[in-house]
């Protein structure tokens, strides 16, 4: 008997053994996600709902590094019984409410000056993403559904897909989002993305995009057979195969042409579609890194910091703490409130400020090592001089967990002398030339894209015809090879590019 209570008991350790993060280290994948823009908002955020973080003035630029003030900058007592009111008047709202409201939440409720001003800045730049969150909003979703789709829909690539597993984006949710979510869930809110306009958003794959068009329509019998092409015969459609279509579906070559002129009515890049409509783009860049070069073809970057300030803790809030625990038998119940209220509150602050160096650090070692990898084509812009790179070579360099390259280049840009690019561009498979050469996959890519750019109109290239031609220009590359590469960089079949 007491051996089987002994092995029950290990079946129940083993099952209760996970891996969870803390939450410094949460904090800082959420930091080195975000791009340079996202990170002013969430620091602005940070500091509007901790007090005790602050942000070196003008007056503190000359001191050193980790934020201190000189002596003669002391406080008056009138200011130090100020910052006492504030803290009296947050323990008073935490009584009422065990969260308090946010300073963004009052710009975008009660029309704060400020929020005017910085409409006035901007001006209107709707773009493709805020005509998505329009039709959100309009939406009868819970709270937990709006956290889902703001998710989905800040995902989305250029093209207005979603081109993640609902496996990969419950992951993902549960680390961004500090909620879990099953896939169910996440399947009903996508349904309702792709109900959105333009038609075919949110799809997961080009057929599905096509597929949800023609599911818009009217039904009429050409549109049921544009149905049935799609949905049963899309292998056949992607190569052209038309005569097995006829056969399959029992259609005339008549019929097929009329079925043919309305599928390539339909749009592939329905996100890309509603941003020129618009005149913007749908993104607006800001770059993290300044890459320069010098005449002797020396590199060099700078981590841009945007309007994120230096950081520190407040002298206040930790007087206070001092203050308290030199008399502890003389405090007061309320006292030990504060104490507890201003010990949450620089603890909260010392792992924003600790997060934040650590994100600097991270990018900056990492954007050393892709300038040496990536040398030659940071000195001359040609795709032609990208050398084959993957993330492990990266970790390698830097010490780094593969998934933390990852991070730090799926969402930055750095602005070069040939132009902004995206990090993750820069990364591509080896591809053998068969004379012992390699070659970086984005090099072909960017052949490709060339041929497709330059074809007739009238008579775009099979992908049999583009195999053909890149094996001219030293690329020998399969048709499923040009299909794949196609495919990934959102270019339809030639029979919609006509």
């Amino acid at each position: 008997m007491a051996q089987e209570l002994t092995h029950i008991q290990e079946q129940q350790l083993v099952q209760e053994q996970q891996q969870r993060l803390n939450a410094q280290q949460v904090m800082v994948i959420r930091l080195l996600e975000m791009p340079l823009a996202q990170l002013e908002q969430n620091v602005q955020t940070e500091m509007d709902e901790n007090p005790a973080l602050e942000a070196k003035s003008d007056d503190y630029d000359n001191g050193n590094d980790n934020g201190n003030v000189n002596d003669s900058d002391e406080d008056t007592s009138e200011e130090q019984e100020e910052r006492r009111d504030e803290l009296d008047e947050a323990l008073d709202r935490m009584d009422r409410d065990d969260r308090m409201e946010t300073a963004n939440y009052d710009r975008v409720n009660n029309n704060d000056p400020d929020a005017d001003q910085e409409e006035r800045i901007f001006g209107n730049t709707e773009s493709f993403y805020d005509k998505l969150h329009e039709q959100m909003h309009e939406q009868s979703l819970t709270e937990r559904q709006e956290i889902i789709m703001e998710y989905l829909i800040g995902n989305l690539d250029s093209d207005g897909l979603l081109r993640k597993s609902l496996t990969q984006l419950s992951d993902e949710i549960a680390v961004h989002e500090y909620i879990d979510v099953s896939e169910d869930e996440i399947e009903k809110v996508l349904t309702i993305l792709q109900s959105f306009d333009p038609a075919g958003v949110g799809a997961q794959s080009l057929q599905q995009c096509l597929l949800i068009q023609i599911f818009r329509k009217n039904p009429t019998p050409v549109t049921k057979l544009m149905h049935r092409v799609i949905n049963e015969c899309y292998d056949e459609f992607t190569h052209n195969r038309w005569d097995k279509i006829c056969k399959k579906l029992e259609i005339s070559e008549y019929t097929a042409e009329e079925v043919l002129a309305e599928i390539k009515k339909l749009n592939p890049r329905p996100g890309a579609a509603l941003g020129e409509t618009m005149g913007r783009n749908t993104q607006q860049v800001t770059p993290d890194f300044i890459v320069e070069s010098d005449d002797e073809g020396n590199l060099s970057f700078t981590l841009a910091k945007g309007r994120v300030p230096e950081l520190y803790i407040s002298r206040d809030f930790e007087d206070m703490i001092t203050a308290y625990r030199q008399n502890p038998e003389s405090m007061t119940r309320r006292d030990k409130e504060a104490l507890v209220y201003a010990q949450q509150k620089v603890y909260r602050a010392q792992l924003f400020i600790e997060a934040i160096k650590q994100r600097q650090h991270t990018m900056r070692i990492t954007m050393k090592s892709l300038l040496k990898r990536q040398k030659a084509y940071f000195l001359s812009g040609d795709d032609s001089d990208l050398k084959p790179m993957k993330l492990k070579d990266v970790a390698d360099d830097t010490g780094l967990n593969i998934t933390t390259i990852s991070r730090v280049c799926n969402s930055k840009y750095a602005d070069t002398p040939w132009g902004t690019i995206l990090l993750k561009t820069l990364f591509s498979q080896a591809f053998d030339t068969g004379d012992g050469e390699e070659v970086s996959t984005r090099e072909i890519k960017s052949v490709l894209r060339d041929l497709i750019d330059s074809e007739p109109a009238t008579m775009p290239l099979s992908d049999i015809k583009l195999a053909a031609e890149l094996k001219k220009r030293g690329y020998p590359i399969a048709r499923r090879t040009v299909a794949k590469y196609r495919e990934q960089m959102g270019i339809p079949t030639s029979s919609l590019r006509k």
